[in-house]
């Protein structure tokens, strides 16, 4: 069974610290692969703000292409709309049934695993990797780490929000350090986010 670990998110635009993140995953874990998975539309988020599918999956392909473990998938863009996340997985099962796939989510996101379609059934039969997030300024122990399906890892903190990159590129500020080349590059060309 190949191991591969799924970071969804809108990758609006993907910077730095999700590549710091990656990483470290592969590096510290079993996962081979690990496949940044560009969400079309989270049904827990506003769409105003969302560059279109095709330009976030495109920076995301840059972003990784010099990383041999690491891969953009598109899967959700040919699924129904909104996404939810045991629904892709379902279908990832069914076209990979050689591979065994884990979640991977911030911290702040086990607040509303809950009220996730399937939660029951998507923390029983996957292995969740989380990584560490700082809410303001404090740490919290949640419930679910107990489950021995889910693992908090210790990986670096990376206080980066593609919210704060695409505020500030929409005041002309220099976010370079922040993005990989390759996305700066796509981003400076163009008028996304301004």
């Amino acid at each position: 069974m190949k191991k591969v670990g799924l970071f969804f998110g809108s990758f609006n635009p993907i910077h730095i610290g999700h590549l710091i993140l990656a990483n470290y995953i592969l590096e510290n874990s079993d996962m081979e692969e690990l496949w940044f998975v560009v969400s079309p539309q989270n049904p827990f988020k506003d769409k105003k703000s969302l560059l279109k599918d095709h330009n976030r999956f495109d920076m995301v392909q840059l972003a990784v292409k010099n990383y041999p473990k690491m891969r953009a998938s598109n899967v959700e863009f040919s699924l129904p709309k909104p996404s939810y996340t045991i629904d892709t997985l379902t279908y990832l099962h069914e076209k990979f049934p050689d591979y065994t796939f884990a979640l991977i989510m911030g911290e702040d996101n086990l607040d509303g695993l809950k009220k996730w379609k399937n939660s029951e059934t998507l923390i029983k039969n996957h292995q969740i990797i989380v990584y560490p997030r700082v809410f303001n300024g404090e740490k919290r122990n949640h419930e679910y780490l107990q489950h021995e399906n889910i693992h908090l890892i210790k990986a670096p903190v990376v206080e980066l929000s593609a919210t704060e990159i695409r505020e500030m590129i929409k005041l002309g500020k220099n976010v370079r350090p922040m993005l990989p080349p390759e996305v700066f590059e796509y981003l400076d060309g163009s008028s996304f986010y301004r």
